[in-house]
């Protein structure tokens, strides 16, 4: 029978249910896309170009590894083995390529090189990530020429066809390669082309064996070896052959989809960081998304106590109530559920577009649009619809009918003790993680927490929104009134009403609160390093280039100006110190204290050189280390090695947890080129930036910029950071805004009846009108103290954590920016559903049944 009723009820009340439809609709698409962004990263396919016809890969390990052993009750001991990916290409012993091919049934064992090979040519159409190849290894695509012939010398180069149709290349033509070393012009011996059609996401340069090697520069290395297999030998079978002969070794064996995440080490690490990505974006969105519903449900219920309190006045018990509602709820879910997962399979679309346009998720990751996302978004609002009509019809059904009664004609002075408890062991809850924020010192543990704490607090206004609105209201009661009768009428509204104006409070303060967050978390951190780094720089000039890096012989060219008094190269990295990531950079040795000043705390910068390391304060304090103690790292490309710490400085935010010697680092990245270069000049000297320009002018891409130039191209990145973290977050803080103008909307459209009353008793529209003008304006100036109040409490704590100070960036623009489209939001909710109710005539509303 119940059943029957909530069937009926929908179907007539479809207005009534329509705010907690979009809510839910809304909520399940959020999920279904962070979903399809999550299972990306744990499925997503990386299909292989360069390999496509070598049927088995030999690669070396790209992780670092540990294993722990605990000992348990009764001498038992738990063994767990853990992982983490390395930054740069792991290269293996050249010596594998004889153990490869002494196994039966290899046919032929191919070693590969690659090495970074940039094409110095303007070509049209999306830029492509551009490697070199010895021409032997070309049979593992298979390449074959369309033109020309092989690299014969070291100044022979063969184009894929694809780059030489963009950059209108053909044999006989120059080009100039930008590769490890030094910029050197190649005449094109050759155009080579696939069966399989161009490459789509790489270009391809084919030099002679010896040039190769030296290009690649890891002498006695090789950086996979292709195996083709033997006629009659099957792939599975000669995997297992070959991974049976390099047993014992760090080499890895693959073969099919996973030869991808071996050539595109760049869409493997994406993986990894997509994982995070969507389970930081799926796991706050959950928790804004139950807010969210909770309090849209608790607004339809509380606008129909009426009909309820009939229902329980004719003798309808509480569980049957109890029934109905669940019912209503799971039918309005399943709809709004199965709606919102098929919204969220173009919504992750276009988002995981915006992540490859950034440049934060590699093209060679494919989408995977499966439907565990979709059924995990119809359940969640299954069961979220459910709970939230259970929670917020548990009082309306267990009360006595004449109370019931009562209830739906007044509402109550005061919300209910489970309510407020709940509300004061959240805020609670959020002061803990505010505290437990400040002490957090890395941006991986310290985000997460960071929004946990906003939905928190914002959790805990949603519990004790009625008592915060009846607080605010004493504060504005005074102002609200000199708006005249509209203000007397809306400052009576916003005390008798205090439950309903706090739904449509907490969701705007969620939306200020989060948004400013988000905003503003990226400078906070951002400025603080930047001050760092300006601080930390000695030098008046900074090398940059626009492609690679910085060549050694340019430094060596500004070394050599007269007024010079030093250069150093910078390269950056990162390493793992036992699992843990750790950011690096690399800077020669040579007056090095005269470009650079990173705040030394303990030990000396002076002898700094081969063998040692500097910490920053943040890294020392975790990992026990002082001048003098050893320090064993894994470097980018998985090579051990153990450093002696020379000295301990303040400024890590700004110049990396650790800093080692130039070449140490150089020989193990793939980019071996400097990211800059510091220029200091002997005061008086007269060496300004046409002198070094001058002395750069033969390196195409290095350009001289000041200390303040550089300044400014870290703020542009700077920013550039920022717009990707306001990508990640705009679905929610877009969810978010749709609550608050739903909100408003439902709040404003259940009080036909009360206009028209106000009209009778002898209103006129503009003062009703004022008077919801003047309520919305309450609202806004309630939800963006309480957002702001959130956000301040948590960008300081996050500031005081991760720089030692308690000073967040705010940004006066932005932030106005932020509550004036929460205030427009806000005021058009409530204006445009005011001014429909208001064109229906006050007599027929008053006279009519319902």
């Amino acid at each position: 029978m119940m059943l029957r009723y909530a069937l009926q009820t929908v179907r007539d009340r479809k207005a009534g249910f329509l705010g907690a439809f979009v809510a839910l609709l809304c909520a399940a698409a959020l999920i279904t896309a962070c979903g399809t962004l999550l299972e990306t990263g744990l499925r997503g396919k990386i299909g292989t170009e360069r390999y496509a016809a070598t049927p088995v890969l030999v690669s070396a390990d790209q992780n670092v590894h540990e294993t722990t052993v605990k000992e348990k009750k009764g001498g038992r001991t738990k063994t767990k083995h853990k992982a983490k990916p390395v930054a740069e290409r792991a290269w293996l012993p050249a010596a594998t390529v004889d153990t490869v091919r002494a196994v039966p049934g290899v046919e032929r064992a191919v070693p590969e090189l690659t090495f970074q090979a940039v094409p110095l040519v303007k070509a049209p159409g999306r830029p492509v990530p551009s490697y070199g190849h010895a021409w032997t290894s070309a049979a593992l695509t298979p390449f074959t020429l369309s033109e020309g012939g092989a690299p014969q010398s070291g100044a022979e180069v063969v184009v894929d066809r694809a780059l030489a149709a963009r950059a209108g290349l053909k044999p006989g033509s120059e080009l100039a390669v930008q590769s490890t070393g030094e910029p050197r012009t190649y005449r094109v011996s050759g155009v080579a082309k696939t069966d399989r059609g161009d490459l789509a996401q790489q270009s391809a340069l084919f030099f002679s064996d010896d040039e190769a090697q030296r290009l690649a520069a890891r002498d006695g290395q090789v950086s996979a070896v292709g195996v083709l297999p033997a006629p009659g030998v099957g792939t599975a079978e000669l995997a297992a052959r070959v991974e049976r002969a390099l047993q014992g070794t760090t080499a890895q064996v693959t073969s099919g989809d996973d030869r991808g995440p071996v050539e595109f080490l760049d869409a493997a690490g994406a993986r990894v960081k997509l994982v995070s990505m969507g389970g930081a974006m799926g796991g706050t969105s959950l928790l804004v998304a139950i807010l969210v519903v909770v309090g849209t449900f608790a607004l339809s219920v509380r606008q129909r106590y009426r009909e309820l309190a009939l229902l329980r006045a004719i003798a309808a018990t509480p569980g049957q109530l109890r029934r109905m509602i669940g019912r209503e709820a799971l039918l309005v879910g399943l709809a709004a559920g199965v709606a919102g997962a098929l919204a969220g399979l173009p919504l992750a679309a276009w988002l995981y577009g915006r992540f490859v346009d950034s440049g934060v998720v590699p093209v060679t990751l494919e989408r995977t649009a499966g439907i565990f996302p979709m059924f995990a978004a119809v359940a969640a609002s299954l069961l979220g619809a459910w709970a939230a009509a259970r929670i917020t019809g548990r009082r309306i059904a267990r009360i006595r009918p004449a109370e019931a009664l009562a209830e739906a004609a007044v509402e109550r002075g005061r919300p209910g003790w489970i309510r407020t408890g709940l509300g004061v062991l959240l805020l609670a809850g959020g002061a803990v993680l505010v505290v437990v924020l400040g002490s957090l010192r890395t941006e991986p543990a310290s985000t997460p927490v960071t929004f946990l704490a906003v939905v928190v607090l914002a959790g805990a206004v949603s519990l004790l929104g009625p008592l915060l609105v009846r607080g605010a209201t004493a504060l504005l009661a005074g102002p609200l009134r000199l708006a005249g009768p509209g203000g007397h009428l809306a400052t009576a509204n916003l005390r008798g009403n205090a439950t309903r104006m706090a739904s449509a409070v907490t969701p705007l303060a969620l939306l200020i609160g989060m948004t400013c967050t988000v905003l503003f978390i990226t400078p906070t951190l951002g400025d603080a390093a930047r001050a760092q780094a300006r601080d930390g720089i000695r030098a008046q000039w900074v090398l940059a280039a626009q492609g690679p890096g910085v060549t050694r012989e340019a430094a060596e060219r500004v070394r050599r100006t007269p007024g010079v008094t030093a250069a150093t190269e910078i390269v950056h990295t990162s390493v793992r110190v036992g699992l843990t990531k750790y950011a690096a950079q690399g800077v020669t040795p040579a007056g090095l204290t005269r470009t650079w000043d990173p705040e030394v705390t303990g030990g000396s910068l002076d002898g700094f050189g081969e063998g040692s390391a500097a910490v920053s304060e943040l890294a020392a304090g975790r990992l026990g280390l002082k001048p003098g103690s050893p320090l064993e790292l894994t470097l980018g490309d998985g090579t051990p090695v153990t450093l002696t710490v020379s000295a301990v400085y303040a400024r890590g935010l700004g110049f990396g947890d650790l800093t080692l010697p130039h070449g140490l680092v150089a020989a193990h990245t793939d980019n071996p080129l400097a990211a800059g270069v510091l220029v200091a000049a002997e005061p008086g000297s007269g060496t300004g930036r046409e002198q070094l320009a001058a002395a750069v002018r033969a390196f195409p891409g290095v350009r001289v910029q000041s200390a303040a130039d550089a300044d400014a191209a870290r703020a542009e990145r700077q920013d550039a950071g920022a717009e990707i973290n306001l990508l990640a977050m705009g679905l929610v803080l877009a969810f978010t805004a749709i609550a608050v103008v739903n909100t408003l909307a439902m709040s404003t459209a259940e009080r036909f009846r009360e206009f028209a009353m106000l009209r009778l008793a002898g209103a006129k529209r503009r003062q009703v009108l004022r008077m919801l003008r003047t309520e919305a304006l309450a609202v806004v100036l309630i939800g963006t103290a309480l957002g702001s109040g959130i956000a301040l409490a948590v960008l300081t704590a996050f500031s005081v954590g991760m720089t030692g100070v308690a000073a967040p960036a705010v940004l006066p623009v932005a932030y106005a920016a932020v509550v004036g489209v929460a205030g427009v939001l806000a005021l058009a909710a409530t204006a445009l559903p005011g001014r429909v109710a208001l064109r229906v005539p006050p007599v027929e509303v008053a006279t009519a049944k319902a």
